[in-house]
C-alpha cells in the first residue's frame, strides 16, 4: 500500500486499541495489540508521518533509530541486588530501566499525555548483540526487565533486504506477533502530501511529467544512485530559500539532493526552463488580466511538457493565495472566539479593569500555546495561528494604553474596530485568490478552448488540499462546469473499459 493508506491504517489502529469500556479497560487487551511492523524503501516517508499521526490523534510521540544504540542504552546496564529464597540470601542480576522506556515516562512527565506512540525505525538493522532485544521487544512489548507503559502503541520500520545490506531477517515466531504493513512509493499519494506541504511548483510539475523520477534506486559499477521522495522534498525547501536569498540552484546543488546524476541533470534543465517559461509567458501579466495574443500563439506551437510547465506556474500562483487565504481563515476562526470571550468580559464583570483582562486573555492564550508545544501537537501553521492573535492582543492592549481608555465598552469598540481592519484583510485575500483562479480559465480557455490543458488543470486543483478548501467557500462556475465534464469523461471511460471487460 502507499504511504497515505499506511496512516491511515495506524491512525485507525491507534482508535482500536485506545478505546475504552466502561471501566475504563482497554477493549482490546494490551497483550492483543500487536506493534505495527512498516516495511518500505528508504525516504518514502515512514518516519515523517509518525509526527503527523501524533498530532492529528493527539497522542505522544518518542521516537529511536536503533542502530544509533547499544545493549546497554537499550536494555540498561546491570547491578547486583539482593534477593532472599527459602531464608537464603542470593545475589541477583539486574538492569537499570533501558532508556527507550524512561523516555516515555520522562514524555508523560513532560506532556501530560498518558497515551501515545514508540516509534523504532531501522529496527531490522540491529547488530547482532541487540537484535536477541529487538525480538523479545516486538514479543514481549518490553526492553530488559521493563515494560513498555499500557497506552503506547508500537510501530517499528525497517527497510527491506535489497536496499541495506544490514538487515536481519524476522524468524515466523516474531513476525506473527506483529501487524506487518508494506509501504510503496506512489507518487499521486505524495502529491496530495506535497501540494498541502508547500513543495516547489517545479517539483511537482516535473514529476507530472516524469512520474517514474518520484522514486528510483539503482545499483551500478559505480555504486547506488537514487532519487528519494525525501531528496525531492529537502530539495524544494532549499529551493524556496535559495529564491528568497536570489540564489541560482544549479545541476552541482540538485546533485546532492538527488544523489542520481541522469535525474539531477534532467531536473536541473527542467528547472531552467521553468524559469524562462515565468518570463516568456508573462506570468504576472495574466493575473494582471493582461493576456496578449503573441503569448497565445507561442503557446498554441509549444510542446505539451512546456504547456504543462506554463500551467504548474498558474497553479502554484493560485496555490500560494489559496494558501494564504486558508491561513488567515484559521486565524479569523480563532480571533473571532477570542473576541466573543473578549466582548462577554468587557461589557460584563471586567469591565471595571478592561486592560488587565485583556492581558489575562493574552497570557491565557500565550500558556495554552507553550504547553500545546511541550506535547509537540502544533503544526508550523498553528503555532503562527497562535502567534498572530496573541500579537493582535497585544496591540489592542497597547492602543488602549495609549488612548488612555479605561472604561470596558469602550476597550471593546476599539478591539472591534481592529478585528474589522483584518476582516478587510481577510475579504480582500478572498477576493485575490477568485480573480486569480478566474484570469486562470481566462487565460486557459483563450489558449487551450476546452481541450486536454484544461482538464489537466482541473486535475491539479481537485489534488491540491488549499484549491478545494477554498473552492468550498468561492463559488466558480467555470471550475465545476469544467470538472463535471470531467467526471463524466471519467466514468464514460471506465464503462467503455467494464464493456471491453465483458466482451474479451
Amino acid at each position: 500500500m502507499n504511504i497515505k493508506r499506511a496512516k491511515e491504517e495506524i491512525k485507525d489502529a491507534i482508535e482500536a486499541y485506545f478505546l475504552k469500556d466502561e471501566y475504563g479497560d482497554y477493549v482490546i487487551p494490551t497483550v492483543r495489540q500487536r506493534p505495527i511492523l512498516l516495511i518500505g524503501a528508504p525516504g518514502i516517508g515512514k518516519t515523517q508521518i509518525m509526527e503527523q499521526i501524533a498530532r492529528e490523534c493527539r497522542v505522544g510521540l518518542v521516537s529511536y533509530t536503533i542502530t544509533h544504540h547499544t545493549r546497554q542504552s537499550a536494555i540498561g546496564l546491570p547491578f547486583i541486588s539482593k534477593e532472599n529464597f527459602a531464608g537464603q540470601e542470593y545475589a541477583v542480576t539486574e538492569y537499570t530501566m533501558s532508556e527507550i522506556v524512561a523516555s516515555i515516562y520522562q514524555k508523560m512527565e513532560k506532556t501530560g499525555i498518558k497515551e501515545g506512540i514508540l516509534f523504532i525505525d531501522e529496527i531490522n538493522c540491529v547488530s547482532e548483540t541487540l537484535a536477541p532485544a529487538m525480538l523479545q521487544f516486538l514479543q514481549c512489548k518490553s526492553f530488559g526487565n521493563h515494560q513498555i507503559p499500557q497506552g503506547w502503541l508500537i510501530v517499528a520500520a525497517g527497510n527491506p533486504p535489497e536496499y541495506n545490506k544490514s538487515v536481519r531477517e524476522f524468524d515466523v515466531v516474531t513476525m506473527d506477533r506483529v501487524k506487518k504493513i508494506d509501504v510503496e512509493p506512489d507518487f499521486e499519494a505524495w502529491k496530495v502530501y506535497a501540494y498541502r506541504e508547500h513543495i516547489h511548483a517545479a517539483v511537482i510539475s516535473y514529476l507530472n511529467t516524469k512520474p517514474l523520477h518520484f522514486y528510483k534506486m539503482e545499483t551500478t559499477v559505480d555504486g547506488k544512485f537514487f532519487a528519494t521522495p525525501r531528496g525531492w522534498e529537502d530539495l524544494s525547501r532549499l529551493i524556496q530559500v535559495y529564491e528568497k536569498l536570489g540564489k541560482s540552484v544549479d545541476r552541482d546543488v540538485i546533485v546532492q539532493y538527488l544523489q542520481h546524476p541522469k535525474i539531477a541533470k534532467d531536473f536541473s534543465n527542467y528547472l531552467e526552463l521553468y524559469y524562462k517559461y515565468q518570463t516568456d509567458y508573462q506570468i504576472e501579466e495574466i493575473f494582471q488580466g493582461h493576456i496578449h495574443e503573441g503569448m497565445l500563439k507561442k503557446i498554441s506551437h509549444a510542446s505539451f511538457d512546456e504547456k504543462l510547465s506554463v500551467i504548474s506556474l498558474l497553479l502554484a500562483k493560485c496555490s500560494n493565495q489559496f494558501r494564504m487565504y486558508c491561513e488567515l481563515e484559521g486565524v479569523m476562526t480563532m480571533l473571532h472566539s477570542q473576541l466573543l470571550l473578549v466582548k462577554e468580559g468587557l461589557l460584563g464583570v471586567q469591565g471595571s479593569q478592561p486592560l488587565v483582562f485583556l492581558e489575562d486573555v493574552q497570557q491565557h492564550l500565550l500558556a495554552e500555546r507553550e504547553q500545546k508545544m511541550r506535547a509537540e501537537l502544533l503544526t508550523v501553521s498553528e503555532k503562527k495561528r497562535y502567534l498572530e492573535v496573541e500579537d493582535f492582543l497585544g496591540v489592542c492592549i497597547v492602543r488602549a494604553k495609549k488612548q488612555g481608555l479605561e472604561d470596558g465598552a469602550a476597550v471593546f469598540q476599539m478591539v472591534r474596530e481592529n478585528f474589522a481592519r483584518k476582516k478587510q484583510r481577510f475579504d480582500e485575500s478572498y477576493q485575490l485568490a477568485g480573480s486569480y483562479l478566474e484570469r486562470s480559465f481566462d487565460f486557459l480557455e483563450a489558449a487551450f478552448g476546452s481541450g486536454q490543458e484544461l482538464v489537466t488543470f482541473i486535475t491539479e486543483l481537485n489534488t491540491n488540499y488549499y484549491s478545494m478548501h477554498f473552492l468550498q467557500h468561492y463559488d466558480c462556475e467555470r471550475y465545476y462546469q469544467y470538472n463535471k465534464n470531467l467526471l463524466f469523461e471519467e466514468n464514460h471511460r471506465e464503462l467503455i473499459q467494464k464493456i471491453d471487460v465483458l466482451l474479451s
